[in-house]
């Protein structure tokens, strides 16, 4: 299946349901599974900002307890839109789809960048760990 590695905090709110978008600077053709791989890189002070901080919080987590290295969740990759303005209060995606906070607090929807929308979310009980890589990458499961 196809995976995607994403520093933390963000591959942890997309497994909780908190990040229902994650935001790139390049599109993909892909639709359906996709693995959230955390990397091992965790980006602390985004976990000190309040909304993302609360977000954390709810499901016990902090910046010291985040897992890393490892696939956190399996979703599907329903669609990806192209952030086309800002305003005060949140984002427009192309097709007039709105992002409000704390969604937008959540990713970079600058104009020009793209939002890959994730569905069916579903957090594994426990990390597996693997190593990611770059751009979408293959993930193979191990059944043991």
């Amino acid at each position: 299946m196809k995976a995607i590695t994403i520093i933390q905090p963000w591959a942890t709110l997309i497994a909780h349901g908190e990040k229902q978008f994650e935001t790139c600077s390049w599109a993909t053709k892909h639709r359906g599974e996709l693995a959230i791989h955390a990397g091992k890189k965790i980006d602390k002070e985004a976990c000190r900002d309040p909304e993302i901080r609360k977000a954390l919080e709810r499901h016990g987590y902090t910046e010291d307890n985040l897992p890393t290295g490892a696939v956190v969740a399996i979703c599907k990759l329903s669609e990806y839109l192209k952030s086309v303005d800002t305003w005060t209060d949140g984002y427009e995606l192309e097709g007039g789809k709105l992002i409000y906070s704390p969604e937008y607090e959540f990713g970079d929807f600058t104009p020009g960048r793209y939002a890959w929308e994730m569905t069916n979310v579903k957090q594994l009980p426990l990390p597996i760990p693997a190593k990611g890589q770059q751009g979408l990458w293959n993930w193979e499961r191990s059944h043991s």
